[in-house]
């Protein structure tokens, strides 16, 4: 470690979207814009299920902790990224790498664990309709949101630590607009498979395992809609369900493919695209996705908005 940090204690340049010059004024006005609808959407779901009182229920607890990681997530990569864009500065300190790198990992594995939490949810809401309220209490709502925090947390700790313990050489460049998991497994300048097996255990078992506990959990769903025999039953229960299930597929869907592939395999060029899609456009999609697709939340928003315009 002490050649690493006479080597790399400068920092790093985050190559960021430099290959592609024409494209960065386009990705710095498009990327502002989804920013911004990131921010208002996620913060406007985090203020309605606090000041409407028909949205005090579970789902909508564990939303807001989903809103809250979504504007962690992307304001710990995006504002260095406009930065970036806007040619600037390209540059990152060691220190800043690493705690960006944990936050990144901390607050992603929150989510995965949080997406399980709420599929738990839906199970308890469609499948265990009459004792819905008594198994899903506060206590065991707050019990599971801390659990799904600080399991997240443990998770980013020892893949950061593995990480920092692994002789970095090279080039001080990351190709990448931030500092990602697998970038920086492309600069270890030794033998490392059996801390990369290490890691790619930990990140397959805060990814691979909730989404195979989803997909149980939607089975069960699946099986209790289909005896549903009024077709106004099962609407209601697909649409309690099928903007949750929109949210895990984007989710999952863009993580696995980034984290769960050989490091050899990695393409850092296609990995930026993908990181967009993960880090901009899912945290803003989310808030449109469940507010489109669901009634009490478009009813708590005309309520506010309403008691805006009497006021005025």
């Amino acid at each position: 470690m002490g050649s690493f940090n006479a080597s790399f204690g400068e920092g790093f340049i985050l190559v960021g979207f430099s290959d592609w010059p024409q494209l960065e004024l386009i990705l710095f006005v498009f990327i502002s814009i989804l920013y911004s609808l990131t921010l208002i959407g996620n913060t406007t779901i985090i203020a309605l299920s606090r000041l409407d009182p028909r949205l005090h229920t579970p789902m909508y607890f564990f939303l807001g902790h989903l809103s809250f990681l979504d504007l962690c997530y992307t304001t710990s990569t995006v504002p260095q990224l406009l930065i970036n864009l806007s040619r600037l500065d390209r540059t990152i300190t060691y220190g800043g790498c690493v705690a960006q790198l944990f936050i990144v990992l901390a607050l992603g594995s929150i989510e995965s664990m949080l997406l399980v939490v709420m599929a738990f949810d839906r199970y308890a809401a469609v499948c265990r309709p009459l004792h819905y309220t008594t198994i899903m209490h506060p206590l065991l709502c707050l019990t599971l949101a801390i659990a799904a925090w600080m399991g997240g947390l443990m998770n980013s700790l020892i893949q950061t630590s593995l990480m920092m313990a692994m002789p970095l050489c090279g080039l001080h460049y990351l190709n990448h607009f931030f500092c990602e998991m697998p970038v920086f497994l492309k600069l270890a300048c030794e033998d490392t498979e059996g801390t990369e097996a290490k890691m790619f255990v930990a990140r397959a078992i805060i990814l691979v395992f909730p989404a195979a506990l989803i997909v149980g959990s939607y089975a069960h769903i699946a099986q209790a809609v289909l005896r549903i025999k009024s077709m106004a039953g099962r609407r209601k229960a697909f649409g309690t369900c099928g903007s949750h299930l929109l949210v895990v597929s984007l989710f999952y869907g863009s993580t696995i493919y980034t984290y769960l592939q050989p490091t050899g395999s990695y393409s850092e060029s296609e990995g930026k695209f993908v990181a967009l899609f993960y880090t901009i456009i899912t945290p803003m999609l989310n808030p449109l996705i469940y507010t489109l697709r669901n009634k009490d939340v478009k009813g708590a928003l005309k309520k506010i908005a309403g008691r805006g315009r009497n006021s005025g």
